[in-house]
């Protein structure tokens, strides 16, 4: 499979890893429109791909994600079409965001320096964040007179109502440990080696789920809340089957009873 083009990510491929760097440094790695249609592109060419079966997500110069880009929503609020203009701007960073969130593959986020605003919404979607303690994180929206629109609802799924109010209301700002705590990632790294050998532990470990099975399980988490508890069942015991008599089911199966590891481990 041939990835697109893009302008504003750098992008290398590692075995069943797809390293994706954000990479606008002389701007923290804000998103322009540019960069947005990158990350959207991009997640759209692999979703069917299981080769790739895991998307590791930082930012270039040490910093993850300023968010949206506040030179060009300057810009969009002086030109002709400025609320269309401003609507499909900021709609399309909601898009970005549920993209990255429905990904079939395991998304893995490295955070550093800064990821505030959109930044902090898309560690929210990540399945497993790695967070350098030094990380200044937050939404200071409101600071900008600006309310966090797409990303809140992310937010709040990931952290709950209370904790997400409170960051929105104020503009707050915290560190690496805080966003811990609050369940914004899973790893605390207090050093850069610390952060690594975090990564290379977490990478391993994701080896060791067969790529069908984690879209299908991530996939049945995504609708718990949005549907029937018993549609969503019902759906659930489909995905099982499909599974348990698919080649992974058997392979997976096969290699617990002879004591080995299953072929996509070494993948």
């Amino acid at each position: 499979m041939s990835l697109p083009a893009t302008t504003h990510l750098h992008i290398e491929r590692e075995a069943s890893v797809l390293h994706v760097t954000l990479n606008r440094p002389e701007a923290r790695n804000a998103f322009n429109t540019a960069m947005l249609d990158d990350v959207v592109r991009l997640f759209q060419a692999i979703r069917d791909d299981r080769t790739i079966r895991t998307v590791l997500m930082r930012g270039a110069g040490g910093f993850f994600s300023a968010g949206a880009d506040l030179k060009e929503v300057a810009q969009t609020r002086a030109s002709d079409n400025k609320r269309e203009a401003m609507l499909q701007f900021n709609r399309r960073f909601g898009a970005l965001v549920r993209q990255v969130e429905s990904a079939p593959q395991a998304v893995v986020m490295v955070v550093e320096g800064a990821a505030l605003g959109g930044g902090f919404g898309l560690a929210c979607v990540s399945d497993i964040a790695i967070i350098h303690a030094d990380t200044k994180m937050g939404m200071p929206e409101t600071r900008r007179g600006l309310p966090p629109a797409q990303i809140a609802p992310f937010v709040v799924n990931r952290i709950g109502l209370t904790a997400a109010r409170k960051i929105a209301v104020c503009g707050d700002m915290f560190d690496g440990a805080e966003a811990v705590r609050l369940g914004v990632g899973q790893y605390l790294a207090r050093s850069d080696a610390d952060l690594e050998q975090h990564l290379d532990d977490v990478l391993q470990r994701i080896r060791r789920s067969a790529p069908g099975a984690l879209a299908a399980t991530k996939a049945i988490m995504q609708r718990v809340g949005k549907i029937d508890m018993d549609q969503l069942l019902d759906e659930a015991a489909e995905a099982f089957t499909d599974c348990a008599l698919g080649e992974e089911g058997a392979e997976g199966t096969q290699a617990f009873i002879d004591k080995r590891p299953p072929a996509w481990e070494q993948q």
